[in-house]
C-alpha cells in the first residue's frame, strides 16, 4: 500500500510541476508552435530515477495541452510522444549511460510534433524544417537543461526518491 501511495505522489507531483512550468513558459510564447522551449520537457529525465515519472509526465503534458488551448490532435498526439519519450527514457537508463536519458524524448518529439505542427494547425513550414526547429529546442530543453537536472538530482535521488520503510 505505502508503496502505491509513493507512486502516485511522485508521479502528481511531477505532473504539477510539468504543468507549472509548461503554463509559465506559455505566458512568454515559448511553448508551442515551430519552435518551442518547454523547459517542462527537461523532467523527461526522471524515469531515469522513477517509473512514477512516466504517468506523472504523460498526465502534466495531456493537462498543459488542455489548459494552454491547444488542438485536440496535439494534446492527443504530443502528449503521447512525451509518453513514448518516458517510457523510452526508463527503459534505456536501465542498460545504458545517464548521459543517454535525454534521447527518447527529443526523438520522439522531434519525429511526432512537426506533423502535429502540419497538420492540426496548419502550419505552411515543411515537415524537415519543422523537425529541425522542434529538434532544437527539445535537445535545449531535454538534452541541456535535462542533463543538469538529472546531475543535480543523482547526489540526493534517495532522498527525493525513497520509499519509506
Amino acid at each position: 500500500m505505502k508503496n502505491k501511495v509513493f507512486f502516485i505522489t511522485h508521479a502528481a507531483v511531477i505532473a504539477a510541476l510539468y504543468t507549472v512550468l509548461t503554463v509559465f513558459v506559455a505566458a512568454f510564447d515559448l511553448a508551442s508552435g515551430a519552435i518551442q522551449i518547454r523547459i517542462s520537457e527537461a523532467l523527461t529525465v526522471l524515469p531515469y530515477f522513477t517509473p512514477a515519472a512516466i504517468p506523472g509526465l504523460f498526465i502534466g503534458c495531456l493537462l498543459s495541452n488542455l489548459i494552454t488551448g491547444a488542438a485536440i490532435w496535439d494534446v492527443i498526439f504530443g502528449s503521447l510522444a512525451t509518453l513514448i519519450g518516458a517510457v523510452g527514457t526508463y527503459y534505456l537508463s536501465r542498460n545504458v549511460s545517464k548521459w543517454l536519458a535525454p534521447v527518447p524524448p527529443i526523438l520522439a518529439n522531434t519525429l511526432i510534433i512537426p506533423f502535429v505542427l502540419t497538420y492540426a494547425y496548419g502550419l505552411p513550414d515543411g515537415i524537415p524544417f519543422l523537425m529541425l526547429t522542434v529538434g532544437a529546442g527539445e535537445v535545449l530543453s531535454c538534452g541541456v537543461l535535462g542533463l543538469l537536472l538529472l546531475n543535480a538530482v543523482e547526489p540526493v535521488k534517495k532522498h527525493i526518491f525513497a520509499k519509506e520503510s
